[in-house]
């Protein structure tokens, strides 16, 4: 039960308090004037004043509420270095047996700072501590404790941003006396041209202890392709690296520094730039024949692509047309057959011809020219064909025919048909998976196969009968013939096209289909683009899951070799998951640089948690959380044991004493922290008595008045 008078006046309080004043007054004036019985008189005013402030007597039934102390157990990943885990536990141990000797005390575990993927860097110990204050009344939270090695990266500034009023404590892992080394990548490129390479800055950094700056130190350099490099430097002193740039994609260089006796961990002692191989923009000549409906589908594919130069010449005037028009009145101008074919081919990634035929116009040395360009230069000649390439003006006519994959029978079909992907095509980076094929629709409908489906695409009209004599047929057209043929001649690439209709996708006839998917994939592929190689291992990983997957035209795959950043090999097996498509995925224990060997195919993976913010210092510190701790009241303690040896087992910690305080407003001294006592209650019964009111206190005014009169009449 708790007791307490409450008022409750029958006039407004400025009246009431205006009696009193006038009351205390005249009692004043009576005792002055030293009148007989004034302290009767004093008597029966006071009870007049009491009668008009109603008092009551408020009782009421109180339940007692526990206090809350949370603690939070920061589980970032540089409290899992050294001993940090078994001493972490310990001091909870140690704490909860503290904690539970106090009574009327409620105690939250909180895990806090967990390493998450795609998460806020660093250690978010005040994010956690605000998600667990949600459903915790502060005028219950009684403190709160954090067992973390002082590595926060998200302090408030003042105690203003906390919202409560209570101690908070902090139980250090790790020793005092702890350092550690690391690689601070000052500056590091994100994207380099294919062939060159660029800087990247970095310094050792060491914390946890001074008067090292200037130690040498030894650092091994990884590249890709070449032999491991060591180049020495000194603790704070600022080195350039070359990174080179040997292919298009993702390329990684890594850099290791040596470990320390003593050091704290060798975590944070590689460090991995992955930056972006980008090449020059590619150079590609088109040559148009005869103007046609769909001649500008290559130009306007060109053109919207920001890594082509595009050089087109159509052929407007065949030097067999006569008309009578002067040269001179021509707006047309000469083409440059000689410039383009003999001195500047090289210059070239890519030739196109676009239903061009040989009318005289290219010399045949010119052909012969482009044919060495294919297979001696390593170039690429894409020939997309009408029905020119079937008549005696064919391109297979002329010394280009040792380097095309097809020969034409002649033959033009000229009936609608549906172009479908060949089983080779299914595999091939070029036409796997094209938007609205068989095995796409198939996979929709939830189909095993592709056999009962039909490619969604629109219909073409003309075909080019050609009998494929090397390389590999991607799509047929109509009857089955080939439509699209890809091959591999010398250095260089040819591909055939034996349609001109491409255009009716482009301009959505028949529902249209993936025009721009298809011509810019067989560009790209025939320019060498790595990411459209038929047999290519890639290798990527998120957080420490490795995902391996290799693109191949066979059927079959041998193991993959993974060797692990501290040399060990193993062999992993893929399982196919689309034609052409074997990929595994796999949880590893170790952060760093995996690389991986199929045969003649290699790549590489860095896995870990991407944290530089968190590794960058790892040493246990009680600088950072010291200033806004004090100004709660609380302390920072070191846990770690000391023996007779110099040296002590991770479960040895010092936990100091924990006690419930109220009214204190030094919260932590030395050996023991306090926890403030919130005395919260809930009031369940409220009962109200009448003090002096009704016909009591009209019994005890007249009284009062009759004693004052019979007093003064004496």
């Amino acid at each position: 039960m708790n007791w307490s008078i409450d008022l409750a006046p029958l006039v407004p309080p400025p009246m009431l308090w205006a009696a009193a004043l006038v009351a205390l007054v005249l009692v004043a004036l009576l005792v002055w004037r030293r009148s007989r019985g004034w302290w009767l008189r004093a008597a029966a005013i006071t009870a007049l004043i009491c009668a008009l402030a109603n008092p009551t007597l408020r009782e009421e039934e109180r339940e007692s509420l526990a206090n809350v102390a949370l603690v939070m157990i920061d589980e970032s990943t540089s409290q899992s270095l050294a001993d940090r885990p078994a001493q972490a536990a310990a001091i909870k141990a140690d704490l909860e047996k503290k904690l539970a000797g106090i009574k009327n005390l409620e105690v939250k575990w909180v895990p806090a700072a967990r390493p998450v993927d795609g998460a806020t860097s660093g250690t978010q110990l005040f994010a956690e501590l605000n998600r667990a204050l949600a459903d915790t009344p502060p005028d219950r939270l009684a403190g709160v404790v954090f067992i973390t090695d002082g590595q926060v990266h998200d302090i408030p500034k003042s105690t203003a941003a906390l919202g409560f009023d209570a101690p908070i404590h902090t139980l250090l892992t790790g020793k005092p006396d702890e350092f550690d080394r690391r690689i601070e990548i000052i500056e590091a490129p994100r994207y380099g041209l294919v062939g060159q390479s660029r800087p990247v800055e970095l310094a050792v950094r060491e914390t946890g202890r001074t008067g090292r700056a200037g130690e040498a130190v030894m650092l091994t350099i990884r590249r890709e392709g070449v032999p491991d490099e060591t180049v020495q430097t000194s603790i704070g002193r600022r080195t350039k690296i070359e990174m080179p740039f040997p292919h298009a994609g993702q390329n990684i260089l890594e850099i290791e520094l040596g470990t320390a006796p003593g050091e704290l961990t060798p975590a944070n002692n590689r460090a991995v730039i992955a930056a972006e191989g980008v090449r020059e923009n590619l150079r590609v000549l088109l040559v148009s024949g005869e103007p046609h409906a769909g001649e500008r589908t290559w130009r306007n594919l060109l053109k919207s692509d920001a890594a082509v130069d595009l050089v087109h010449f159509t052929i407007l005037r065949p030097p067999e047309k006569q008309d009578g028009t002067p040269i001179n009145q021509l707006s047309l101008i000469a083409f440059p057959t000689r410039e383009l074919f003999s001195e500047k081919i090289r210059d070239f990634d890519l030739i196109i011809f676009d239903r061009y035929q040989h009318r005289g116009i290219l010399q045949l040395i010119y052909y012969d020219n482009i044919a060495r360009y294919v297979e001696e230069h390593g170039g690429a000649l894409l020939i997309a064909a009408g029905d020119d390439y079937a008549g005696s003006y064919s391109l297979s006519r002329t010394p280009l025919s040792p380097v095309l994959p097809a020969t034409p029978t002649g033959r033009v079909l000229e009936q609608p048909f549906k172009a479908t992907i060949t089983d080779t095509g299914n595999k091939h980076p070029v036409t796997r998976g094209l938007p609205g094929s068989s095995n796409q629709v198939a996979a929709a409908e939830g189909k095993p196969g592709a056999a009962d489906a039909s490619p969604t695409w629109g219909r073409w009209f003309r075909q080019v009968e050609v009998r494929a004599q090397r390389g590999e047929v991607l799509m047929n057209g109509a009857e089955n013939a080939p439509l699209l043929v890809l091959d591999r001649k010398g250095k260089g690439r040819v591909a055939l096209l034996t349609s001109d209709q491409a255009w009716l996708w482009a301009r959505g006839y028949d529902g249209g289909g993936p025009h721009t998917d298809l011509l810019r994939r067989l560009s790209h592929w025939l320019m060498k683009e790595p990411d459209l190689e038929e047999e290519r291992l890639f290798a990527s990983a998120k957080g420490l899951k490795l995902t391996i997957e290799r693109r191949t035209m066979k059927d079959e795959v041998e193991p993959v070799t993974v060797r692990t950043p501290h040399g060990k090999t193993y062999e992993l097996r893929l399982e196919k998951t689309a034609p052409g498509v074997f990929r595994a995925t796999e949880d590893v224990k170790v952060p760093g640089l995996y690389k991986m060997t199929q045969g003649e195919l290699s790549a590489i993976a860095h896995a870990g948690v991407e944290d530089v913010r968190e590794m960058s210092e790892v040493t246990a510190t009680r600088d950072k959380l010291e200033p806004l701790l004090a100004s709660t009241g609380g302390g920072v303690f070191w846990t770690s044991g000391n023996s007779l040896l110099g040296t002590a087992a991770a479960s040895d910690v010092s936990v100091p004493r924990v006690s419930l305080m109220s009214g204190a407003r030094v919260m932590a001294g030395n050996g023991w922290m306090g926890l403030k006592d919130r005395e919260a209650y809930v009031t369940r019964g409220v009962k109200l008595t009448q003090m002096f009111t009704g016909l009591l206190a009209l019994a005890a005014l007249l009284a009062l008045m009759a004693l004052a009169w019979w007093r003064e009449g004496r």
